[in-house]
């Protein structure tokens, strides 16, 4: 266990665990490869996480190498992976997160009576010897072991506290109560926090792990900080299964903000890096933030009523708890354009923290330049939308965009012209369509001949003004397999066709490796 993050020698310190790659991931569309979870594990260290939940190694073959590139490439945080009880599950587990400077395996089994008898075919007896055998085993591996009864909130009090305690005699060190489908009510949730620390014996950390069905993760995860917990488990943009899970920018800001609230505590969280993580998390998953989301949302730090413009525009306190810029919400002070150079260029990127070389470098660079002399000035946050398109792109090897041209109106049926290149050979396709952005893909399927059903399709503005960069993410399928695309541009149709491309770039990629990484959706599981 690492001693940089809290354990129960630490009682001032809350742990924040974030599961973003693993629950947040299981929110429906969602279908992050390799690269993409390596990219967001970068961010969420520079963030300052302690626990990064990387995933669940046995899904599947792609699941593992994921998890076990995030587990060598990515240090600072504790790499931790999921496992059920079974005992070649948690052995596969190891073997993702043990090359990480430091790591974690986080057992569960369902204990509720809904779960046993219909999901797990199990009585008590079973799901107690379960938990013996399988949080045994992780222990034989690592000194760190997590463990969560699945649907706690449902379970009855004695037989979870029996499951619980039978875990820390097997050697769990942090107990981990899920408030697996979100019924959790902050005071019932903060009093079993406080029975679970009163009446199950041992040296653990006792966490938290509540959805968002009712609108009430963040405050039940306080509720149980306010009892105990010091361990919080979140998801940026409050991402995970149905509702989703607690939002790690709310909580985090909720512990800062109101530190009369909770005397003593703290988190390692580095706030000012809150908006940038949670932009990347937006763009890399495709889920758009509502404008008036606490924290990180567009809104959050703007006033139309006459009555608080005047309050800010006096005192900022007046009508704002949290200063924008403790966030990074901050008005963006770099400004690039058509003249500005690669060095330029490159230092900037490394003031936003993002570090790129070589090949990626040039392309980035050179989308940059392209984009620029559509745009007079291009800001920090349209910046990291060309990195991010471009270094989606250049990972796959597949396709480039060479020409695009539609035709379209309200008189006339919209068409697109194409031409892609790979490997030196120019593929070209004309093609009708509902609308041009339509005609676009259905023109670079033809001409790459990849079959796929478009599943979604999202666009959003990367900042205001009339002339801002439009960035979409496209969801495609075929044959099991889902994937994502990504495009930006000053052109929302060329945003549209870079991002279908991006993605077919990628189904190419999927099948070529038949199953190593190949996007199937993964079997949805977990706390």
């Amino acid at each position: 266990m690492s001693p940089d993050n809290a354990t129960s020698e630490d009682p001032g310190k809350v742990v924040i665990f974030d599961t973003t790659l693993r629950d947040g991931e299981q929110a429906p569309g969602i279908s992050l490869d390799a690269v993409d979870k390596l990219e967001i594990a970068e961010q969420l260290a520079r963030l300052g996480v302690d626990y990064l939940e990387a995933g669940f190694p046995v899904a599947s073959e792609g699941e593992f190498e994921a998890v076990r590139a995030i587990a060598r490439g990515v240090h600072g945080p504790v790499i931790c992976g999921l496992s059920r009880t079974n005992l070649a599950d948690v052995d596969r587990c190891y073997e993702a997160v043990r090359d990480a400077d430091s790591s974690r395996i986080h057992v569960f089994i369902s204990t509720s009576p809904s779960h046993m008898e219909h999901m797990l075919k199990m009585n008590e007896a079973q799901v107690l010897a379960e938990v013996r055998s399988g949080v045994g085993r992780a222990r034989e591996h690592l000194a760190d072991v997590e463990f969560s009864p699945q649907d706690a909130t449902r379970t009855p009090l004695d037989f979870m506290l029996e499951v619980l305690a039978a875990s820390v005699e097997a050697g769990a060190t942090t107990l981990n109560i899920p408030d697996t489908v979100g019924y959790g009510i902050p005071w019932d949730f903060g009093d079993l926090i406080a029975y679970v620390r009163r009446e199950v014996a041992g040296d653990y950390v006792i966490s938290t792990h509540c959805h968002n069905d009712l609108g009430l993760a963040v405050a039940n995860s306080l509720s149980g900080v306010r009892n105990g917990a010091r361990q919080i488990e979140v998801c940026v943009n409050g991402l995970g299964e149905r509702a989703g899970n607690a939002a790690l920018e709310e909580v985090v800001m909720a512990l800062k903000i109101r530190a009369d609230q909770f005397p003593g505590l703290e988190t390692g969280v580095k706030t000012e890096e809150l908006s940038k993580t949670s932009r990347l998390v937006s763009r890399m998953t495709g889920y758009q933030l509502q404008w008036n989301k606490a924290v990180v949302g567009r809104n959050a730090f703007s006033h139309e009523s006459g009555i608080h413009q005047h309050g800010v525009l006096m005192e900022r306190s007046t009508y704002e708890i949290i200063d924008a810029a403790s966030v990074g919400q901050v008005g963006s002070q770099i400004v690039l354009g058509k003249h500005s150079g690669r060095h330029a260029f490159s230092e900037t990127l490394e003031k936003l923290g993002i570090v790129i070389k070589g090949d990626a470098l040039n392309a980035a660079f050179a989308r940059f330049k392209e984009l620029a002399d559509r745009k007079v000035q291009l800001t920090d946050a349209d910046l990291e939308a060309i990195v991010a398109e471009e270094v989606g792109t250049a990972v796959e090897s597949g396709y480039s965009l060479e020409v695009l041209e539609v035709h379209g109106g309200t008189e006339s049926v919209p068409k697109a012209r194409v031409v892609v290149a790979r490997d030196g050979k120019r593929s070209e396709a004309v093609s009708e369509g509902d609308g041009m952005i339509d005609a676009a893909c259905q023109a670079i399927r033809q001409a790459t001949g990849i079959k796929a059903t478009l599943t979604g399709f999202n666009v959003s503005s990367v900042t205001g003004g009339i002339d801002a960069l439009g960035d979409v993410v496209v969801q495609l399928e075929s044959e099991g397999v889902k994937v994502s695309g990504r495009g930006v541009s000053t052109d929302v149709v060329e945003a549209s066709a870079r991002a279908y491309l991006a993605a077919a770039n990628r189904m190419v990629r999927a099948r070529a490796r038949s199953g190593s990484l190949d996007g199937t959706r993964r079997v949805e599981v977990g706390p």
